[in-house]
């Protein structure tokens, strides 16, 4: 009789994230430029687009919009707060061939925002 060894391969996440300080009120109010910058950025990415959702929301300093983005590798979120000129960006990836920090770079480079932090977490399990 023979048996099959099941070899495991490992898991690769790849997390990157920052805040993005100073951005056009505007362009943080405007859903549909947000939705079109997040799709790009997955495809930059080299990310498999799943669906795109967001949201507006109102009501005084609180108000912005959220896009997620679930793609085959795991998902891209922009959040702003307009009345701050503030958004924040998650992009988080399993797998070798996505480039979250590509995606990252374009949604920085289309928002322009005056000063940003980036960070980077390694989530692979091995």
């Amino acid at each position: 009789m023979q048996t099959t060894t099941q070899v495991k391969t490992p898991v690769v996440g790849k997390h990157v994230y920052g805040e993005l300080y100073g951005v056009d009120e505007e362009l943080l109010r405007d859903q549909e430029k947000l939705r079109k910058i997040v799709i790009e950025a997955a495809h930059i990415a080299k990310m498999h687009l799943v669906e795109v959702n967001s949201w507006k929301f109102k009501g005084g300093d609180k108000e912005g919009v959220s896009v997620i983005a679930l793609v085959l590798e795991s998902h891209i979120a922009i959040h702003t707060w307009p009345t701050y000129n503030y958004a924040t960006v998650d992009v988080y990836t399993c797998g070798e061939h996505s480039d979250p920090m590509a995606a990252f770079r374009y949604i920085v480079s289309q928002l322009a925002p005056k000063r940003f932090t980036v960070n980077y977490s390694d989530r692979s399990y091995r």
